[in-house]
């Protein structure tokens, strides 16, 4: 597989098929997708279409491109469908999203709101960070699949020390299976909150599988972040800034953050790219 998901960040602006991926993997086509949705929670074509908008974010945030450029360059023969693609996975319009990095535009995209008859559950439980690694801002969605993009259904941000676990809470989680999905970026261990020090990606260890919410009651799911890996699915959605907090205050009786809207001068993406996991780190202001 590690062949097939590094022929795909690497050739994601070429016209690749399954037929085309699989054979890095020495697969036939059938036995690769398989095996692949197995490992990643996604099928080849779902992951190459998410490298391909990971990669335009990267594009939109860093560049001076036109938007026209950035859809012909991460594969794209219609401006039109890049547009639409762009906009169902990140949750704003490439433009929208632009402004919003230049610091020039507000608001995040809000988690999907509930039908009228919708019937909802809770999750909850801990979430705890690697060794090695200092404190940690994570986001926390619960998503219909195994990629973080919008919508999310409910989504919560918390502090987590890097000595201890947190607790989290989502919300008005519609009852149903859903995918439970966390990224962060921690520096490692001892570096303070220097700027400078090295930022790396952090996942969730439940992306594969699915928790099950019940209506009227609680689901406890443990959520441990490990470092992101080339096959986790990049992330789509427009996230707040996770910039690693330097203290972490407990709350009375648990050291997660309530639900509910971030800090003030918390509400924009940030544009710097570790924040998404399957990405190389530069180093910070890149």
């Amino acid at each position: 597989m590690e062949n097939a998901v590094a022929y795909m960040r690497e050739r994601f602006g070429d016209p690749l098929t399954v037929t085309d991926i699989a054979r890095k993997a020495w697969l036939s086509r059938f036995h690769f997708s398989r095996v692949f949705k197995e490992e990643t929670g996604v099928s080849p074509g779902r992951f190459l279409a998410a490298v391909r908008i990971h990669e335009a974010k990267r594009l939109i945030g860093g560049t001076s491109m036109t938007i026209a450029e950035i859809s012909a360059a991460v594969g794209y023969t219609s401006l039109g469908s890049f547009t639409h693609a762009f906009t169902a996975g990140v949750g704003l319009s490439p433009g929208r999203f632009r402004r919003l990095c230049r610091g020039e535009g507000q608001g995040l995209p809000p988690p999907r709101p509930a039908g009228p008859r919708s019937r909802h559950g809770s999750v909850a439980g801990t979430v705890r960070l690697p060794q090695g690694h200092g404190n940690a801002r994570v986001y926390l969605g619960a998503f219909a699949t195994a990629v973080v993009q919008y919508p999310a259904l409910a989504s919560a941000v918390v502090d987590v020390p890097c000595d201890r676990p947190s607790c989290y809470v989502l919300p008005e989680v519609p009852e149903g299976s859903w995918h439970l999905l966390a990224v962060a970026v921690a520096v490692a261990a001892g570096t303070g909150h220097d700027p400078q020090a090295v930022r790396s990606a952090l996942v969730g260890d439940r992306g594969t599988t699915a928790v099950t919410v019940t209506a009227g009651a609680v689901t406890s799911a443990a959520v441990r972040l490990r470092l992101a890996h080339p096959a986790d699915p990049p992330v789509l959605l427009a996230l707040p800034e996770l910039e690693p907090p330097a203290t972490v205050v407990p709350h009375p009786g648990c050291a997660a953050a309530p639900p509910g809207p971030l800090p003030a001068g918390r509400d924009r993406p940030a544009p710097r790219l570790w924040l998404l996991p399957g990405a190389s780190a530069p180093s910070p202001g890149a």
